[in-house]
């Protein structure tokens, strides 16, 4: 994991269990604060350039895909803000990452899409000889998926897929999947499933999947099968892919992106014209923050419906 030393640089934590930190300048980048949550201030090239820099590292980490949806999640979970604040990347999903990015100094920073990023990473796995592992979405789709990428990159090596419960797994449920993964040896793990779901997912189980980077893409697993269709890049650049998104699928979307965007506006609004401080620190303004056995300070086990000190 990253914690943010106070300036562009980071200190990674090892995932042999020992706790002890270790420098590594290959994954330094700037970020971006939006409500308090770091965003990666990067484009999909360099976005690339970072994860593939983190594979080839070995150790285990996890990288986060971040528009409008997770950042306002965020705000009522200090959990989730914890996870998506110690991401090795937590890429901007999204125009307005993009904007407010811009709008703090940062001039290359660019959206990086998580089904675009799914295929550019693969793409490159073509050269790395990097394997591929498929967990999430409905019954058949990470089968599906594995059929479409093969025909659209062949020599691609998908190795495996795994469907979970639309609940936590339970020991015997844990073991399957640690033991496909141990036979099948992937390199990245691609997370399929909604925010926070898999954000949560990917910060307890980065120390015990033995897979050095897991990627949690959320809807890329119907956007490649066929199941969600895509929209003009226009769109895209306008910041109106949630529309387009809102209109396919109105029943299901329509809470989230009439509560979130705007109140997303009026927040970020709020921290631009400096009226109202947004804390990264979750251990500050969680008081129900929890520590795990070492006395480590563990996301996973602070409530989701803890109040944070907005003035803090």
């Amino acid at each position: 994991m990253s914690i943010s030393n106070g300036s562009n640089s980071q200190i990674l934590y090892s995932h042999d269990g020992c706790g002890a930190p270790i420098s590594d300048s290959a994954v330094d980048h700037e970020h971006v604060d939006v409500l308090g949550v770091k965003v990666s201030a990067v484009n999909m090239v360099r976005a690339v350039e970072l994860a593939d820099q983190w594979v080839m590292g070995g150790r285990a980490g996890y990288i986060c895909v971040t528009g409008v949806h997770g950042v306002m999640e965020a705000q009522k979970d200090p959990g989730l803000l914890e996870i998506l604040n110690h991401a090795v990347i937590n890429t901007p999903d999204g125009m307005p990452m993009t904007w407010v990015g811009q709008v703090q100094g940062v001039s290359n920073m660019d959206r990086v899409f998580g089904p675009d990023f799914m295929l550019k990473m693969c793409e490159l796995s073509l050269d790395r000889g990097y394997r591929h592992f498929l967990y999430g979405g409905r019954p058949g789709v990470a089968e599906k998926l594995k059929e479409a990428l093969e025909v659209r990159l062949p020599g691609l090596q998908v190795v495996g897929t795994y469907t979970p419960p639309f609940r936590t797994l339970n020991e015997q449920e844990e073991e399957t999947l640690f033991a496909q993964l141990r036979d099948s040896k992937p390199h990245i793990l691609w997370v399929g499933m909604s925010t926070p779901k898999q954000e949560r997912f990917m910060a307890q189980y980065v120390d015990r999947l033995q897979v050095p980077l897991l990627v949690g893409v959320g809807a890329a697993f119907d956007y490649h099968t066929g199941r969600i269709r895509d929209c003009s890049n226009w769109i895209k650049r306008a910041g109106l892919q949630w529309l387009h998104r809102l209109l396919q699928d109105p029943r299901r979307l329509w809470r989230r992106y009439l509560s979130n965007n705007p109140a997303f506006i009026w927040n970020i609004s709020l921290q631009m014209l400096k009226l109202r401080r947004y804390p990264r620190d979750v251990e500050r303004s969680c008081p129900t923050t929890q520590s795990n056995a070492e006395g480590v300070f563990d996301a996973s086990l602070c409530q989701p419906n803890c109040n944070r000190d907005s003035s803090s």
